[in-house]
Formats: C-alpha cells, sequence, structure tokens
C-alpha cells in the first residue's frame, strides 16, 4: 500500500476496514441484498482493539488475522467454524444471539455463500491490505479426518469423559429431548420425558426392552428401576459401556440393565417386547427391517428423529458433518422416515412433535456448558468444549425457526392375527390366562 493509504489504515484501524469484507464473508451480503457495513448486526472487535457496529450488539472477536484466512477460503459456516474452534474467533455476550446474526451462513443444507468476481478481487486487495493472505490454514485437530471413526473415539465429541457430560447434560445424564409443559427445570423436564417413554411402551414386569442409545443410561436404569423390565442397552463407547454397569450396580440393577456394544448385531436375536432410540437410527444404519425381526409380536417400537422441511436438499460437508455426527448425513423429511417404517411391515401408531421441547432442552444444554465453563475445557479441552457449544447454539436456533424438527414415531408390530389394538399389559394379562 502507498504511505496515505497506510496512514489511513492506521487511524481508522483494523475494524473499519473489515466491515465491507464481512458482510460478504461471514454475513453472506451480497451489493443491494443485506446489510450495509455502516448496519451490521454484530460488534466485532479485532486483533488490535478497534471497533465496529452497535455497542449492544454480541460481539465476534478477531484474536487472529488466520481468523481472516480461514473465511476467505471457506467463506460461511465452515470457515466460521474453523475459526471459532480453533480458538482465532470468540463470541462475547450471548452466544444465541451472535449466530442469530449471522444465521444465513450457518443454515446446514442451504446454499453455501458464493462471491462474485469482483466481490473476489475486493476481498483479496483488502486481505493484502490486512496481511491476512496465505495459505489455506489446517483444520483445528477436532475435525473429522478421513479414517478416523469419528465422533465415538476418545477424540470425538461423543468420546469425552462422564465428567463432561455430568455437567453438560445434568447429574441425570439423560440425552433425549426433555418435555417442557409445566417444567421448571431441566431436571423436571428429563424426569417427565422418561415417564412419558414408559407410558408409551406400554411396559409389563418382566417385558425385555431394547434401548438402541443407550448413552449414559439414563432410560434403560429408569425402566428397569421404575417397571421393572430388563433392558438391553447399546452404548457408543467402552466408556459409555462401563458408566452404565457401574450405574446400575449403584442402583441395584446389575441383573436387569446390560450393556453391550453400539452395534445393532450385538442385540442377538430378540425377541423384545418393546424397542426404544431417543437419539435417532442412523449411527446403526437405519435397519429397520432388522428392528421388525427384533420385535415380538404386539411389540412396540418408539424413536425420536431429528428431521428437516420436505424438499430438495443439497448435499454438502456442514460444521455437523464435519465436528459431530460424520456417519448422519443429512437430515431427512419426517415422511420418508414414516415411511421407511411402515415399508417394513411396522404399523405407525403415532407422531408427535418435539421441535419446541428440544430446542428449549439444547438451551438448557448450552447453559449448563457455559456455567461450567472451566470444568469442561479442564475435562475434554477448550476446542471440543467449543465445538459442542456452537453446535448446541446453532441446532437450537434451527429448531427454534422451523429449519429442523424432532419427531416421536411410535408403531407396533402386529400380533399373528394382525391386531394392534390391545396394550401390551393386556396382552401380557391374556398370554398368562392362556398359560395358567
Amino acid at each position: 500500500m502507498d504511505i496515505w493509504e497506510e496512514a489511513r489504515f492506521v487511524q481508522d484501524g483494523v475494524a473499519s476496514r473489515l466491515a465491507p469484507l464481512l458482510t460478504r464473508i461471514m454475513l453472506g451480503a451480497e451489493d443491494g441484498d443485506g446489510p450495509a457495513a455502516a448496519d451490521l448486526p454484530i460488534r466485532v472487535r479485532a486483533w488490535d482493539g478497534s471497533t465496529i457496529g452497535p455497542a449492544a450488539a454480541p460481539a465476534f472477536v478477531i484474536r487472529h488475522r488466520r481468523a481472516l484466512r480461514r473465511l476467505l477460503w471457506k467463506p460461511g459456516e465452515m470457515g466460521l467454524a474453523r475459526a471459532y474452534v480453533a480458538g482465532e474467533l470468540d463470541i462475547e455476550g450471548d452466544v444465541f444471539a451472535a449466530l442469530g446474526a449471522v444465521q444465513r451462513v450457518m443454515r446446514s443444507g442451504d446454499e453455501p455463500i458464493r462471491l462474485s468476481s469482483d466481490d473476489k478481487r475486493e476481498i483479496v486487495r483488502m486481505a493484502v491490505t490486512l496481511g491476512a493472505v496465505g495459505p489455506e490454514p489446517k483444520p483445528p485437530p477436532e475435525e473429522f479426518r478421513s479414517g478416523r471413526r469419528g465422533a465415538d473415539d476418545e477424540t470425538g465429541p461423543l468420546g469425552a469423559s462422564a465428567a463432561f457430560f455430568t455437567r453438560l447434560l445434568g447429574s441425570g445424564m439423560a440425552h433425549g429431548s426433555g418435555l417442557w409443559d409445566g417444567a421448571v427445570d431441566l431436571q423436571a423436564a428429563q424426569r417427565a420425558a422418561l415417564d412419558s417413554v414408559a407410558e408409551r411402551l406400554g411396559l409389563f414386569p418382566g417385558a425385555r426392552v431394547l434401548d438402541l442409545n443407550c448413552a449414559w443410561g439414563a432410560l434403560a436404569c429408569h425402566l428397569a428401576e421404575q417397571h421393572r423390565v430388563r433392558v438391553v442397552g447399546l452404548t457408543r463407547s467402552p466408556g459409555q459401556a462401563e458408566y452404565v454397569r457401574e450405574r446400575a450396580a449403584a442402583a441395584g440393577l446389575a441383573d436387569r440393565v446390560e450393556p453391550r456394544d453400539r452395534d445393532l448385531a450385538a442385540a442377538g436375536g430378540g425377541p423384545y417386547d418393546a424397542i426404544v432410540g431417543l437419539a435417532g437410527l442412523e449411527a446403526l444404519g437405519r435397519d429397520m427391517p432388522r428392528l421388525y425381526e427384533l420385535l415380538a409380536p404386539g411389540g412396540r417400537l418408539l424413536i425420536q428423529e431429528p428431521v428437516r422441511r420436505p424438499g430438495q436438499h443439497q448435499i454438502r460437508r456442514t460444521f455437523t458433518t464435519s465436528y459431530m455426527f460424520p456417519e448422519d448425513g443429512e437430515l431427512r423429511p419426517l415422511g420418508e422416515i414414516v415411511a421407511e417404517v411402515e415399508d417394513a411391515g411396522l404399523e405407525v401408531r403415532g407422531v408427535t412433535a418435539l421441535r419446541e421441547h428440544h430446542a428449549r432442552t439444547l438451551r438448557a444444554w448450552a447453559a449448563n456448558l457455559q456455567r461450567h465453563w472451566a470444568e469442561c475445557i479442564e475435562h475434554a479441552g477448550a476446542g471440543r468444549a467449543r465445538v459442542w457449544l456452537l453446535y448446541l447454539a446453532a441446532s437450537a436456533l434451527a429448531c427454534e425457526s422451523g429449519r429442523i424438527g424432532v419427531h416421536e414415531i411410535c408403531a407396533i408390530r402386529r400380533d399373528r392375527d394382525g391386531r394392534a389394538g390391545a396394550t401390551m399389559v393386556e396382552a401380557f394379562a391374556v398370554h398368562a390366562d392362556g398359560a395358567s
């Protein structure tokens, strides 16, 4: 730059020079379409201490020039996520408000930001003056690489210790959506959800239950203790299995709760009187015919599935598939999942929307994470804690806007006479009378 441009650069500070760049590569705005630089809905503080944007707005703090390089190479969601996870960009204030202001770039499945030739030339010229031009930085170590197992291994987000998840999920370690009708806090919402699931499964003493997403054993132990059933729980890691085993033993349920490997083959041959999955079926390969085989005649299936709006959907790499659930791919519309259940021979008996409940649960988990931030970093590392906070906040906003949701699907395997109306308790009583 010449001497006059350099002088103006020093006088204005880095932040004021960033405004045109950020409206394109962070907010997704184009000339004549979106906020002008003077109307940024966020506050930005650069590494030299200079700021732009409303004083009361949530603040993005650019701590290193490398954050700009990431945004230049990957405008939008992936650039923003990488810079945040790496600690080169911070969010001060309300993380939900901050992500809400830039939600166009955090919409998984939407069109990624595309820059015109003029935009690219202007951005490169601006980046040169800021010293932010260079080769593409390597992704943070928390991003999945090819050949890695993914979310479940010890370096993935679900491979964190029980100590981390106690602080994230709460002392009950329940991982499904809470039910917030009348609930005053997360613990009450989760307790209501566990009771509701048990009621819809129609359990009876001695029933055999398969928990497809046992996680830390909250549902399995609840069903075994409150309804005297036997539960086989599929866990995602050896650490989870050991935790469930110890939790069940401490509650006197060692003979009724059996954790096994997450693979559906570990479920054995059945039959099960009920099958439940509170975290979707993607990780199990969506093998619905296998679930039909495992269910006893008259047995019930209850799954809670994340869904997206119907319509054309472009499959692309997103923050979620890069940092959270690589095997899950993209969300599907509700109709596809219901059709899959019925194509396997099961009869769908009810579908319930849990979108608002799930959004509130995600916010409660995010609040737990922020409340115990220092401890969570100690147990999981700063990068992984940042991954979780970004995921929880972005997912909650997506639920609240209706772009994604969670639905509970209840189905039954009809008995040999094609009947599905009797509850399991009634079916058990008929069986007992016949046996006598």
